[in-house]
């Protein structure tokens, strides 16, 4: 059984492992468990009969008028169930309330982001991948 929750320290004890797949340089488990603590908002999908976090979706945010979309993952083995769908549902929901919501992904991954509303649009970026070793 899937169950959504806010990211806590509560959930400290829940594996999570087995995300950033293909990454060059993936941040460890400790960095990772950072990242959703110190987000404005982290959302997690927990395989509760695993006691494992299969999925998480993170917002940065000045908490008034923007909030950005940096991470959406889900483990390989639990894609195709509708996880990231209601992850991203309920992490919209939450922003509701703000002027824009932003995230960058690859052009492949446009019409999976406009099932929510969101619109194509063109941004500049940087990565130090140099940052992740």
């Amino acid at each position: 059984m899937i169950e959504y929750r806010k990211y806590t320290g509560v959930l400290d004890h829940l594996e999570l492992s087995g995300f950033f797949v293909g990454w060059p340089h993936p941040p460890d488990e400790q960095k990772h468990r950072e990242i959703l603590k110190r987000s404005y908002l982290s959302l997690v999908a927990v395989d509760l009969d695993q006691a494992r976090i299969v999925g998480f979706i993170n917002v940065i945010s000045d908490g008034i008028l923007s909030a950005y979309i940096p991470l959406l993952e889900v483990l390989p083995e639990y894609q195709g169930r509708g996880i990231g769908s209601e992850l991203v549902r309920r992490a919209l929901a939450e922003l509701n309330g703000f002027y824009m919501v932003d995230l960058c992904c690859d052009q492949g991954l446009q019409p999976y982001y406009e099932r929510f509303g969101m619109v194509p649009s063109q941004g500049m970026i940087y990565r130090n991948y140099t940052a992740l070793k």
